[in-house]
């Protein structure tokens, strides 16, 4: 296979809210990977790591959500704005149905879209960040240094923000945190960052949410129809692993993995061993 660079998998698709981004490697059942939230990521920084392997097996598209400095900009929360972007992507490229991906925020989102278009979802895999804290404090403390990245965007502060997301300090390199920074403090992503992890944002959103009759998606989750491979790091200092607690037990067709010495970023602090499970997940035959 040609060597997968940024350059050689950015693909750009104009829809009727401005062009989304993305990275496209491989042949087969398309199988779509959406990136999680903070300082400075991209879809292509989440996954890059993993595309070749992928890429094997399945035609690979990973989107950049709209708020992330990558697709256009958009002025709605970057939540409220990625569940529809997911669906103009999949139209915009004539996909009924896809497997997903989806670490922390992306597990969010694709959790969502399988439960309101059922039929578009074959299989789920999540890498942390869905459910909701059971014994564990809340917000958890990966998110509580992202709130004061956002509120006062330092190095230091960055830094910080940085070493909750993994077990290995040592994943924390100059070359990652160069990279995290200049994306993070460009003035249009990191005014959406606000509008998502500003203390005060932070704080309407969760009074918002009491108030609202609407469930929350975790309390739907009894409803997800699609076969469901939830993998987690135990060590995860962002969202606990006790958060999967709720949904192993309420969704119908789920499997759970934990994976020891491991952060929020299973797919790159466990990369192989990964791999070779949601391999195994998403390749096994349906059963008659």
């Amino acid at each position: 296979m040609t060597e997968l660079t940024y350059e050689s998998t950015l693909r750009e698709l104009a829809t009727d809210q401005g062009v989304l981004r993305y990275h496209e490697a491989g042949q087969g059942p398309p199988l779509l990977l959406l990136h999680g939230s903070g300082p400075g990521v991209t879809g292509w920084r989440n996954y890059r790591g993993n595309l070749a392997t992928f890429a094997e097996h399945f035609r690979c598209l990973v989107l950049e959500f709209p708020g992330f400095g990558v697709s256009d900009p958009t002025d709605q929360h970057p939540m409220a704005a990625a569940n529809g972007a997911v669906i103009r992507f999949l139209d915009g490229l004539g996909l009924q149905q896809v497997d997903v991906i989806g670490n922390s925020m992306g597990g969010i989102v694709g959790t969502q879209v399988a439960l309101a278009h059922p039929d578009r979802v074959r299989r789920l895999v999540t890498i942390g960040g869905i459910g909701r804290n059971i014994f564990s404090p809340s917000p958890g403390e990966g998110i509580k240094l992202l709130m004061e990245f956002t509120e006062e965007p330092t190095r230091e502060r960055l830094v910080q923000w940085l070493h909750s997301m993994v077990y290995d300090p040592a994943l924390v390199t100059e070359e990652l945190i160069e990279e995290r920074w200049a994306l993070a403090t460009e003035p249009e992503t990191l005014a959406a960052a606000r509008r998502m992890y500003g203390k005060a944002a932070f704080a309407a959103g969760q009074k918002a949410a009491a108030k609202s009759d609407a469930p929350p998606y975790w309390a739907m989750l009894h409803e997800l129809k699609a076969r469901t491979l939830i993998t987690w790091g135990r060590d995860d200092r962002v969202s606990p692993v006790d958060m999967a607690l709720l949904p192993m037990r309420t969704i119908p067709d789920v499997e759970v993995h934990v994976f020891p010495n491991c952060g929020h970023w299973v797919m790159i602090e466990q990369k192989a061993a990964w791999e070779s499970v949601v391999l195994a997940f998403l390749t096994r035959k349906d059963e008659p």
